[in-house]
Protein backbone atom coordinates (compact mmCIF):
# COMPACT_ATOMS: atom_id res chain seq x y z
CA UNK A 1 0.00 0.00 0.00
CA UNK A 2 1.28 3.64 -0.56
CA UNK A 3 2.87 5.26 2.32
CA UNK A 4 1.35 8.36 2.91
CA UNK A 5 3.40 12.00 3.50
CA UNK A 6 2.41 13.99 6.31
CA UNK A 7 0.64 16.29 4.37
CA UNK A 8 -2.08 13.74 2.94
CA UNK A 9 -2.12 11.95 6.56
CA UNK A 10 -5.71 13.44 7.44
CA UNK A 11 -7.15 12.47 4.36
CA UNK A 12 -6.12 9.42 4.57
CA UNK A 13 -7.41 8.86 8.06
CA UNK A 14 -10.61 10.29 7.01
CA UNK A 15 -13.49 7.29 7.97
CA UNK A 16 -15.97 7.85 4.94
CA UNK A 17 -18.58 5.35 6.65
CA UNK A 18 -18.83 8.51 8.81
CA UNK A 19 -20.18 10.44 5.90
CA UNK A 20 -17.03 12.93 5.79
CA UNK A 21 -17.96 16.35 5.57
CA UNK A 22 -16.91 19.36 3.70
CA UNK A 23 -15.53 21.37 6.17
CA UNK A 24 -12.84 18.24 7.19
CA UNK A 25 -12.28 17.41 3.08
CA UNK A 26 -11.18 21.40 3.06
CA UNK A 27 -9.01 21.43 5.81
CA UNK A 28 -6.78 18.72 3.77
CA UNK A 29 -3.99 20.28 2.12
CA UNK A 30 -4.40 17.60 -0.28
CA UNK A 31 -7.15 19.46 -2.12
CA UNK A 32 -6.38 23.33 -0.73
CA UNK A 33 -10.35 25.13 -1.13
CA UNK A 34 -11.84 27.86 -0.62
CA UNK A 35 -15.52 27.37 -1.03
CA UNK A 36 -16.74 23.62 -1.24
CA UNK A 37 -20.78 22.49 -2.38
CA UNK A 38 -20.59 18.61 -1.27
CA UNK A 39 -22.81 15.93 -3.32
CA UNK A 40 -23.51 12.98 -2.06
CA UNK A 41 -23.88 10.02 -5.03
CA UNK A 42 -24.60 6.87 -4.46
CA UNK A 43 -25.04 3.93 -7.01
CA UNK A 44 -24.82 0.81 -6.81
CA UNK A 45 -24.93 0.53 -3.32
CA UNK A 46 -21.78 2.91 -3.11
CA UNK A 47 -22.03 5.62 -1.46
CA UNK A 48 -19.17 8.55 -1.96
CA UNK A 49 -18.89 12.18 -1.32
CA UNK A 50 -18.06 14.00 -4.20
CA UNK A 51 -16.83 17.87 -3.68
CA UNK A 52 -17.20 20.43 -5.83
CA UNK A 53 -14.68 22.90 -5.71
CA UNK A 54 -16.19 26.28 -7.02
CA UNK A 55 -12.72 28.14 -5.90
CA UNK A 56 -9.41 26.38 -5.10
CA UNK A 57 -5.72 27.09 -5.11
CA UNK A 58 -4.12 26.88 -7.47
CA UNK A 59 -6.65 24.74 -9.65
CA UNK A 60 -10.54 23.93 -9.72
CA UNK A 61 -11.31 20.20 -9.00
CA UNK A 62 -13.09 17.93 -8.02
CA UNK A 63 -12.08 15.54 -5.04
CA UNK A 64 -13.78 12.33 -3.67
CA UNK A 65 -13.07 9.88 -0.96
CA UNK A 66 -14.22 6.69 -1.51
CA UNK A 67 -15.68 3.85 1.08
CA UNK A 68 -12.77 1.02 1.59
CA UNK A 69 -14.34 -1.83 0.22
CA UNK A 70 -14.43 -4.92 2.66
CA UNK A 71 -12.56 -6.56 0.32
CA UNK A 72 -9.41 -4.82 0.49
CA UNK A 73 -6.97 -6.81 -1.40
CA UNK A 74 -4.97 -5.89 -4.84
CA UNK A 75 -6.23 -7.35 -7.52
CA UNK A 76 -4.48 -7.47 -11.27
CA UNK A 77 -6.31 -5.30 -14.51
CA UNK A 78 -7.85 -8.02 -16.71
CA UNK A 79 -9.61 -5.64 -19.41
CA UNK A 80 -9.88 -9.39 -21.18
CA UNK A 81 -11.34 -12.02 -19.71
CA UNK A 82 -14.13 -15.21 -20.06
CA UNK A 83 -15.98 -12.96 -17.41
CA UNK A 84 -16.82 -10.36 -18.85
CA UNK A 85 -17.56 -11.50 -22.36
CA UNK A 86 -14.62 -10.05 -24.10
CA UNK A 87 -13.47 -13.95 -25.44
CA UNK A 88 -10.45 -13.94 -27.38
CA UNK A 89 -7.83 -10.90 -28.01
CA UNK A 90 -7.83 -9.39 -31.56
CA UNK A 91 -5.44 -9.71 -33.68
CA UNK A 92 -3.97 -6.55 -33.08
CA UNK A 93 -2.56 -6.96 -30.12
CA UNK A 94 -1.31 -9.37 -27.77
CA UNK A 95 -1.59 -9.87 -24.02
CA UNK A 96 1.97 -10.48 -22.23
CA UNK A 97 4.23 -10.10 -19.37
CA UNK A 98 6.19 -6.62 -19.26
CA UNK A 99 9.56 -7.03 -18.79
CA UNK A 100 11.45 -4.34 -17.12
CA UNK A 101 8.69 -1.90 -16.32
CA UNK A 102 7.46 -1.12 -12.93
CA UNK A 103 4.09 -2.02 -11.94
CA UNK A 104 1.12 0.54 -11.77
CA UNK A 105 -1.74 0.72 -9.43
CA UNK A 106 -5.06 2.50 -10.41
CA UNK A 107 -8.56 2.61 -7.76
CA UNK A 108 -10.99 0.07 -8.90
CA UNK A 109 -13.52 3.72 -9.19
CA UNK A 110 -11.25 4.89 -11.65
CA UNK A 111 -13.05 3.76 -14.97
CA UNK A 112 -16.71 3.85 -13.42
CA UNK A 113 -15.54 7.57 -11.82
CA UNK A 114 -14.69 8.76 -15.37
CA UNK A 115 -17.34 7.23 -17.32
CA UNK A 116 -19.73 9.30 -15.12
CA UNK A 117 -17.94 12.47 -15.71
CA UNK A 118 -17.66 11.97 -19.43
CA UNK A 119 -21.75 10.90 -19.43
CA UNK A 120 -22.77 13.78 -21.34
CA UNK A 121 -20.12 13.83 -24.22
CA UNK A 122 -20.67 10.44 -24.61
CA UNK A 123 -24.32 11.02 -24.89
CA UNK A 124 -23.93 13.77 -27.71
CA UNK A 125 -21.36 10.70 -29.80
CA UNK A 126 -18.08 13.16 -28.32
CA UNK A 127 -15.24 11.61 -26.78
CA UNK A 128 -13.83 12.61 -23.55
CA UNK A 129 -10.07 12.36 -22.80
CA UNK A 130 -8.16 12.66 -18.99
CA UNK A 131 -4.56 12.21 -17.92
CA UNK A 132 -3.58 9.91 -15.23
CA UNK A 133 -0.78 11.41 -12.56
CA UNK A 134 1.24 9.01 -10.41
CA UNK A 135 3.41 9.40 -7.40
CA UNK A 136 6.27 6.57 -7.18
CA UNK A 137 7.02 5.04 -3.64
CA UNK A 138 9.25 2.05 -3.37
CA UNK A 139 9.64 1.00 -7.24
CA UNK A 140 5.91 0.96 -8.07
CA UNK A 141 3.92 3.53 -9.46
CA UNK A 142 0.67 4.91 -7.59
CA UNK A 143 -2.32 6.79 -9.66
CA UNK A 144 -3.21 9.43 -7.55
CA UNK A 145 -4.75 11.79 -9.74
CA UNK A 146 -7.24 11.93 -12.86
CA UNK A 147 -6.67 15.56 -14.69
CA UNK A 148 -9.63 16.35 -17.12
CA UNK A 149 -8.34 19.10 -19.29
CA UNK A 150 -10.16 21.71 -21.34
CA UNK A 151 -10.27 20.05 -24.99
CA UNK A 152 -11.92 20.12 -28.34
CA UNK A 153 -13.95 16.83 -28.87
CA UNK A 154 -15.35 15.14 -32.18
CA UNK A 155 -16.91 11.40 -32.24
CA UNK A 156 -13.67 9.93 -33.05
CA UNK A 157 -11.02 12.35 -31.65
CA UNK A 158 -10.35 14.50 -28.78
CA UNK A 159 -7.20 17.00 -28.23
CA UNK A 160 -6.50 18.75 -25.21
CA UNK A 161 -6.10 22.61 -24.71
CA UNK A 162 -4.77 24.71 -22.41
CA UNK A 163 -2.30 22.10 -21.55
CA UNK A 164 -0.30 24.38 -19.38
CA UNK A 165 -2.52 23.96 -16.75
CA UNK A 166 -2.22 20.27 -16.70
CA UNK A 167 1.59 20.48 -16.21
CA UNK A 168 1.08 23.02 -13.61
CA UNK A 169 -1.09 20.30 -11.46
CA UNK A 170 1.66 17.62 -12.32
CA UNK A 171 4.63 19.54 -11.52
CA UNK A 172 3.54 21.03 -8.25
CA UNK A 173 2.53 17.84 -6.78
CA UNK A 174 5.52 16.43 -8.32
CA UNK A 175 3.56 13.42 -10.16
CA UNK A 176 4.59 11.10 -13.52
CA UNK A 177 1.81 11.73 -16.42
CA UNK A 178 1.99 7.55 -16.40
CA UNK A 179 -1.04 7.66 -18.81
CA UNK A 180 -3.98 8.51 -20.42
CA UNK A 181 -7.81 7.62 -20.47
CA UNK A 182 -10.30 8.32 -23.11
CA UNK A 183 -13.42 7.60 -24.60
CA UNK A 184 -14.81 5.74 -27.94
CA UNK A 185 -18.57 6.58 -27.35
CA UNK A 186 -19.46 4.78 -31.07
CA UNK A 187 -16.26 2.88 -31.65
CA UNK A 188 -15.17 -0.36 -30.76
CA UNK A 189 -12.62 -0.86 -28.38
CA UNK A 190 -9.10 -0.46 -30.18
CA UNK A 191 -6.24 2.14 -30.90
CA UNK A 192 -6.47 4.48 -33.50
CA UNK A 193 -3.50 5.41 -35.28
CA UNK A 194 -4.32 8.96 -33.93
CA UNK A 195 -4.21 6.73 -30.28
CA UNK A 196 -0.69 5.45 -31.36
CA UNK A 197 0.97 8.87 -31.58
CA UNK A 198 -0.57 9.61 -28.72
CA UNK A 199 0.58 6.93 -26.33
CA UNK A 200 4.00 7.31 -28.06
CA UNK A 201 4.53 10.72 -26.93
CA UNK A 202 3.40 9.37 -23.10
CA UNK A 203 5.57 6.10 -22.77
CA UNK A 204 8.47 8.25 -24.56
CA UNK A 205 8.74 10.28 -21.01
CA UNK A 206 7.71 7.58 -19.19
CA UNK A 207 8.02 3.74 -20.23
CA UNK A 208 5.30 2.43 -17.78
CA UNK A 209 2.77 4.60 -19.59
CA UNK A 210 -0.47 3.45 -20.59
CA UNK A 211 -3.95 4.72 -22.41
CA UNK A 212 -7.15 3.07 -21.44
CA UNK A 213 -9.81 2.94 -24.07
CA UNK A 214 -13.69 2.61 -22.81
CA UNK A 215 -16.01 1.80 -25.63
CA UNK A 216 -19.33 1.70 -23.68
CA UNK A 217 -21.36 0.54 -26.75
CA UNK A 218 -18.80 -1.85 -27.25
CA UNK A 219 -20.38 -5.30 -26.46
CA UNK A 220 -17.59 -6.97 -26.60
CA UNK A 221 -14.94 -5.50 -24.91
CA UNK A 222 -15.68 -2.38 -23.24
CA UNK A 223 -12.32 -2.04 -21.92
CA UNK A 224 -8.98 -2.08 -22.77
CA UNK A 225 -5.42 -1.11 -20.96
CA UNK A 226 -2.85 -1.00 -24.17
CA UNK A 227 0.78 0.07 -24.51
CA UNK A 228 3.16 -0.09 -27.46
CA UNK A 229 5.54 -2.83 -27.85
CA UNK A 230 8.78 -2.44 -27.24
CA UNK A 231 10.86 -2.05 -29.67
CA UNK A 232 9.01 -3.44 -32.48
CA UNK A 233 6.08 -0.33 -31.70
CA UNK A 234 8.37 2.59 -30.71
CA UNK A 235 10.14 2.08 -33.55
CA UNK A 236 7.38 2.29 -35.78
CA UNK A 237 5.68 5.49 -34.31
CA UNK A 238 9.11 7.05 -34.01
CA UNK A 239 9.62 6.77 -37.94
CA UNK A 240 6.38 7.80 -38.41
CA UNK A 241 5.59 11.16 -39.55
CA UNK A 242 1.95 11.25 -41.08
CA UNK A 243 -0.38 13.30 -39.83
CA UNK A 244 -4.25 12.27 -38.92
CA UNK A 245 -5.63 8.82 -39.45
CA UNK A 246 -3.44 6.80 -41.75
CA UNK A 247 -2.21 3.02 -41.44
CA UNK A 248 0.65 1.83 -40.25
CA UNK A 249 2.61 -1.13 -41.26
CA UNK A 250 2.94 -3.79 -38.57
CA UNK A 251 6.35 -4.87 -37.60
CA UNK A 252 8.63 -7.05 -39.93
CA UNK A 253 9.32 -9.66 -37.75
CA UNK A 254 4.91 -10.36 -37.20
CA UNK A 255 4.97 -8.54 -33.89
CA UNK A 256 2.31 -6.43 -32.95
CA UNK A 257 2.15 -2.43 -32.82
CA UNK A 258 0.68 -2.39 -29.42
CA UNK A 259 -0.29 -4.97 -26.58
CA UNK A 260 -2.50 -5.02 -23.70
CA UNK A 261 -0.80 -4.05 -20.31
CA UNK A 262 0.42 -7.07 -17.90
CA UNK A 263 2.16 -4.50 -15.29
CA UNK A 264 -1.53 -2.66 -14.14
CA UNK A 265 -3.23 -3.51 -11.06
CA UNK A 266 -6.18 -2.05 -9.73
CA UNK A 267 -6.27 -1.23 -5.48
CA UNK A 268 -9.24 -0.87 -3.90
CA UNK A 269 -7.79 0.83 -0.81
CA UNK A 270 -5.97 3.87 -3.68
CA UNK A 271 -8.08 6.88 -3.43
CA UNK A 272 -7.58 9.14 -5.86
CA UNK A 273 -8.57 13.05 -6.46
CA UNK A 274 -10.09 14.42 -9.56
CA UNK A 275 -9.34 17.78 -11.31
CA UNK A 276 -12.15 18.91 -14.56
CA UNK A 277 -10.38 22.14 -16.22
CA UNK A 278 -13.23 21.91 -18.33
Amino acid sequence: MLKESSEDQELSNMKVRNCVTAESVAQSSLCPVDTLEPTSIEEAGNFFLVHKVTQSSPSPAMCFVAKVPQDEQESHVVAFSPEDGSGNLDDKSTSSRTVGVRDVHISTRLMEDFLHLAKENTEKDLETCGILGAVHENGTLYMTTLIIPKQESASNSCQATNEEEVFKILNERSLYPVGWIHTHPSQSCFMSSVDLHTQYSYQMMIPEAFAIVLAPTDTSRSCGLFRLTEPDGMNILKNCKDKGFHPHKDPDNGNPLYEHCSNVYKNSNLRFEIFDLR
